[in-house]
């Protein structure tokens, strides 16, 4: 039953959101979309147990694809995803193979120009992305005649997502795939020793998280009606570190709740004025301190069992 308090605040804060509409379900909004992105980013570096700063790469190509595509060449929010994806998917398998036969802090810096290069990609390519005056007039999330444009309209298909990436994420865990990345995690040396293709699962791991960031990229470009370059910047990997980190790496619902923690935490240190941002730090150190495996490791250790 302690296992599940995580699921239920989560729950909690998202119903409290729809119930309470405006700013709120805003910020709520927006966590529910880095939750998608911390969830792929959790499967590289929390069942992998490999490091990457260049996520946001891909998050961009998504956003951006499906943006020009929307807006310029009028197609539907649904195609333009898929080609974003496409995209996403050919970079990360382009850059993904040589990349990731390097180790520790190379294989970082190495994800770390990627996206790198991508960002100013964005910000130099003026006659597609617009620079730094960035694309507007994006069309709401919505399939055929449906269009989420009303807040609880928008937080009921981001929560559907969310959810559904959490079942996908879970029963890959429990899969040959999940233990192959595990055994990835735990040793390569000893993974290559039972026969595991370690190249490949890696190339895999990095795939299937490079897919999730750039549906976040797209889900916040037609969530919000407008994109530019500073939205797929290194804070974006900053905030999803700490989110990742916050709510527990290597776990199913570490990604969601450190997600909508990391979103709120800012709101309720507003009052504070001078010193919220003082509290938000020192909140933050306190959590890593006595939480190191986050909030949901914390409350599965206090349940006595592995957490899940």
């Amino acid at each position: 039953m302690l296992g599940a308090l995580p699921w239920l605040v989560a729950a909690g804060l998202v119903g409290a959101a729809g119930y309470l509409g405006g700013y709120l379900a805003t910020i709520v909004a927006f966590a529910l979309i880095y939750a998608v992105f911390v969830t792929g980013l959790n499967i590289f570096m929390g069942f992998t147990a490999q490091v990457s700063f260049g996520h946001n790469a891909f998050a961009a190509i998504g956003g951006y694809t499906s943006a020009v595509l929307t807006t310029t060449y009028e197609w539907p929010p649904l195609a333009a995803f898929a080609a974003g994806l496409a995209g996403s998917l050919a970079l990360a398998g382009l850059i993904g193979w040589p990349t990731l036969r390097l180790k520790g802090h190379y294989l970082s810096m190495g994800t770390l120009a990627i996206g790198l290069i991508v960002y100013e990609i964005a910000v130099q390519w003026e006659s597609v992305t617009q620079g730094y005056l960035g694309i507007s007039g994006i069309p709401s999330l919505g399939i055929g005649r449906f269009e989420a444009t009303g807040d609880r309209q928008i937080l009921a298909v981001l929560t559907a997502i969310v959810l559904l990436g959490a079942f996908v994420v879970a029963r890959m865990r429990r899969s040959r795939f999940g233990r192959a990345l595990s055994a990835v995690a735990g040793s390569e040396e000893a993974a290559r020793a039972l026969g595991i293709d370690v190249a490949r699962y890696k190339l895999a791991s990095f795939l299937l998280s490079a897919g999730f960031a750039s549906l976040a990229g797209t889900l916040f470009v037609h969530v919000v009606g407008y994109v530019s370059p500073e939205v797929f910047g290194l804070h974006m990997v900053i905030l999803a570190f700490t989110m990742l980190y916050v709510g527990g790496l290597g776990t199913v619902v570490g990604p969601i709740i450190g997600a909508l923690v990391i979103s709120l935490l800012p709101e309720t240190f507003r009052g504070f004025r001078d010193y919220q941002d003082l509290g938000y730090g020192a909140a933050l150190i306190l959590l890593l301190i006595y939480a190191p495996r986050g909030m949901a490791g914390l409350i599965d250790l206090a349940a006595g069992r592995k957490a899940s």
